[in-house]
């Protein structure tokens, strides 16, 4: 079984990076295989929509993307670390999620997913949010720990220091272990589920009648409710006064 891991800190030795290495010595001592990308010093650009990747099955834009999602293909993990920036993770991270999950062109259903974020003080479980959803639009199951995935350290090595961000960095490893090992022999018994997707948008096509009648009768109700409320009103004060 393999399990890739994305730093996204521009330090290589940093808090984040000492909370993955806390996890690969878990996947290690488990028999997992990892495969660690540093990619916080990376020049890594946005998804700017041109939407080549479905026919080219990869980003147009030829980098440490691609390079992640054919590691990714076949793997059964993935844990994303980030540090926090303004209560997100920060640009890099982004971008790279964007394009990896958009273009990617094979399925990510039921691989495992976790978040791993790092900051000084606040903001960890907003961007342990913001990265779940990458996991969660995708099917892919996502590991939990003992508390939310986060450690606390400002300078390098701080995080260490953080008895309690260690440990559940240790037992989130620990976790996916058992849900990729377990996820692995649902495989063989059950196989995958079959899920349909549909797509639409919000906004109704001008031809569709029933729809915009429907949508503004809703509309109408309450000011159509009122109404009888006020004549209901005025013709019991005209009888009053007759």
């Amino acid at each position: 079984m393999k399990v890739l891991l994305i730093n996204g800190s521009p330090r290589s030795d940093g808090n984040t990076a000492r909370a993955l290495a806390e996890m690969c010595r878990v996947f290690e001592k488990n028999g997992i295989e990892t495969k660690l990308f540093w990619v916080g010093t990376k020049d890594v650009r946005g998804c700017v929509g041109c939407g080549n990747c479905a026919s080219l099955g990869k980003c147009v834009f030829d980098d440490i993307v691609n390079e992640i999602s054919a590691e990714l293909r076949d793997a059964d993990g993935l844990v994303v670390g980030s540090p926090v920036y303004y209560a997100s993770p920060n640009g890099t991270v982004l971008s790279l999620m964007d394009r990896l999950f958009f273009s990617a062109h094979y399925s990510m259903a039921m691989k495992v997913g976790a978040a791993v974020v790092v900051a000084r003080r606040a903001g960890t479980t907003a961007t342990f949010d913001v990265l779940n959803k990458y996991f969660t639009i995708s099917g892919m199951p996502v590991a939990s720990s003992t508390y939310w995935n986060d450690a606390f350290g400002g300078s390098p090595g701080e995080a260490e220091q953080d008895v309690e961000g260690m440990q559940t960095m240790v037992n989130l490893a620990e976790n996916m272990t058992f849900l990729m090992k377990s996820i692995a022999l649902g495989k063989k018994e059950y196989g995958i589920p079959k899920n349909e997707k549909r797509f639409m948008n919000f906004i109704r096509p001008e031809g569709n009648v029933k729809a915009i009648k429907a949508v503004k009768a809703v509309k109408s109700a309450p000011a159509q409710a009122l109404n009888k409320v006020l004549h209901r009103g005025k013709k019991a004060g005209k009888e009053e006064q007759s």
